[in-house]
């Protein structure tokens, strides 16, 4: 696919996903919604992650209110249905680990399309709104899911209801993200955190992401069930016998994902 919105690069296993239309601060249109999603479902077929950032001085400023001169006639339930529920469900569903480094602001939607990756980098000088409220709408785009249970119910409520900016390091303090660093070792630093996936026990990797989200619908037994099953699988890889004889012959692993 030639990518118009964003850029896909690939490079040691990792993929990097950039949004690509700063003029608009990456707001997200049809195009870019597309892109995402077709971006998305590729990478896994060569990458061992991937990292969604954005270009210029915003991560994503949300929905693309302004390429659409009848916005106020817009169908808000058949564009998250059609365009917005299948790229979240893609993020999310990934088998490979997901980033997303946030570079600056994330609003709106480009908000809770950062929170569908598993882990958030930010730099510091990032933020977070979730704006719905200001033009008399709730939040979309997953923001409703995400919040809750990244940072509890209280300040989820807040953060929806007021409609108010949080900076990357009280993101970071309240669970809403992994972590927020300094601007000037953002890009090092997400870096070097992606390379550290992309090298590590991708199979493994994938039955964390499927063992952690399940808690949130089991009892303390079904996920012991499912832990032992998951384990099982692992334990039958060629990443946890290298995994073992690296440890005993006290060197770095050297994994294959499987």
């Amino acid at each position: 696919m030639n990518y118009q919105a964003i850029k896909l690069r690939e490079r040691g296993g990792v993929a990097v996903l950039t949004l690509d239309r700063p003029e608009a601060m990456n707001a997200l249109d049809t195009q870019m919604r597309a892109e995402i999603l077709h971006a998305v479902k590729a990478a896994p077929e060569t990458a061992r992650v991937l990292v969604i950032t954005g270009r210029g001085k915003a991560f994503c400023s949300g929905q693309d209110l302004g390429s659409n001169s009848n916005v106020l006639n817009m169908d808000l339930e058949r564009l998250l249905r059609d365009e917005y529920m299948p790229m979240l469900e893609a993020i999310y569903d990934c088998p490979i680990p997901t980033i997303a480094a946030v570079n600056g602001s994330a609003a709106g939607a480009g908000a809770n399309l950062a929170l569908a990756a598993d882990v958030v980098i930010a730099s510091e000088k990032a933020s977070f709104l979730q704006a719905f409220t200001r033009i008399g709408l709730i939040p979309d785009a997953g923001g409703s899911y995400w919040m809750p249970r990244n940072m509890g119910f209280a300040k989820a409520m807040g953060a929806a209801l007021f409609a108010e900016p949080i900076p990357a390091r009280q993101a970071a303090d309240w669970g809403m993200i992994w972590e927020a660093v300094p601007d000037e070792d953002f890009a090092a630093h997400w870096q070097a955190r992606a390379e550290k996936l992309a090298n590590g026990p991708t199979a493994a990797y994938a039955r964390v992401k499927a063992a952690i989200r399940k808690t949130y619908d089991h009892g303390l037994t079904e996920q012991l069930e499912l832990e032992a099953h998951l384990q099982g699988e692992s334990g039958k890889t060629r990443d946890f016998r290298e995994g073992v004889v690296a440890f005993m012959e006290k060197r770095p692993p050297r994994f294959e994902g499987r």
